[in-house]
């Protein structure tokens, strides 16, 4: 039997996770797929218990599993720690390197009948449809850092890295799934000044040969920035590497009114991490405030790629659309003349449409 393995971490993710866990169960029931499910400890939570983030048991489930669903870590508690023991530093990295998920999967989708909650105008958003994909183990993120004392202070360095297999890898997967949606690739770079951004320009040109029904174009990353707010819809997929990925795809994240409302996949090995792209939101837990509809979205994603299972994905994805057609909102996307509800009632909500 599939194991997921469940990851709710700190902050809200002990509240937005149990509602996408039962709508997994209702679906496959639904659908008739058995699961098995298995909860571990990651983030704060680990640590407080533990004393590490990510504790070598839970590694050990996740790899011996077949997908793992996340909530969020970090938060204020945890922020003096030594930087190899926060929850963002010493638990989501050294996971996704463990797993070798080299390649985060962010979509964009601005729902109908929310193209009026994003502070940008409906008509700039509505039915915006784009995918980003963000380089996810390389960059400045995985590399050399040193801090060292001089005269009047400190000597910082933070080291970008890529190499040609690390660049390619992600590319070809950007290239594959630009030929299964609009076949236009935008590759994100800052070329003109960086020479990782030049190398990372040469690998895509020279890649596009392969791809002939893919077209692929270029654009600096601080261009990309104003593009997204003043025009996304010229958008299909995008590629960046790791920093500006996770930049551009909160950028993106305002676009749909909410970062409540943008699931995500983390994938290139064999078993791939399914979250929400928003943090734990400390100031907000425990109050049943939370959207968890970027959690369950997240997990229509995970029966979609890990499973194959496309009419179970739909159907979470279209009884989320049916909740929010009938009016139902939590605080972060309320618009006037809706309904607002909770954590646990929108989760009840949408598992009440399956």
């Amino acid at each position: 039997m599939p194991k997921i393995i469940i990851l709710p971490g700190d902050g809200i993710g002990a509240e937005i996770v149990p509602p996408a866990v039962a709508v997994i169960k209702a679906v496959a029931q639904k659908h008739k797929y058995q699961f098995e499910f298995e909860e571990a400890l990651i983030g704060g939570a680990a640590y407080d218990q533990t004393g590490h983030p990510l504790p070598p048991a839970t590694i050990d489930l996740c790899k011996n599993s077949e997908a793992v669903l996340l909530g969020a870590v970090g938060g204020d508690k945890w922020d003096n720690l030594p930087v190899h023991l926060r929850p963002e530093v010493g638990a989501l990295l050294p996971l996704r390197k463990a797993l070798g998920l080299y390649a985060n999967l962010r979509p964009v989708q601005v729902f109908s009948v929310l193209a009026d909650a994003s502070t940008l105008k409906p008509a700039v958003v509505a039915g915006l449809d784009l995918l980003i994909v963000r380089e996810l183990t390389g960059g400045l993120y995985f590399g050399e850092k040193k801090k060292e004392a001089i005269d009047g202070g400190y000597r910082v360095v933070d080291t970008l890295v890529y190499t040609t297999p690390e660049i390619d890898r992600v590319a070809k997967l950007a290239f594959e799934l630009a030929s299964k949606r609009g076949g236009k690739l935008m590759s994100v770079d800052k070329a003109n000044v960086l020479e990782s951004s030049r190398h990372w320009r040469e690998r895509f040109i020279s890649l596009a040969k392969e791809y002939p029904a893919v077209a692929l174009s270029h654009m600096y990353v601080d261009n990309c920035a104003m593009q997204l707010v003043r025009d996304p819809q010229q958008f299909d997929v995008m590629v960046t590497e790791n920093m500006f990925g996770d930049i551009l795809s909160d950028l993106a994240a305002q676009l749909t009114g909410s970062i409540g409302m943008l699931p995500s996949a983390s994938i290139g090995g064999q078993v791939s991490l399914y979250e929400p792209i928003h943090g734990s939101a400390p100031d907000i837990a425990g109050q049943d405030l939370a959207n968890p509809l970027a959690t369950i979205l997240s997990a229509a994603m995970m029966l979609r790629l890990s499973f194959n299972l496309e009419t179970a994905a739909k159907t979470i994805e279209q009884a989320v659309a049916a909740v929010l057609a009938d009016g139902y909102r939590t605080g972060d996307i309320m618009q006037a003349g809706r309904q607002q509800v909770g954590t646990k009632e929108m989760g009840e909500l949408v598992l009440a449409r399956l």
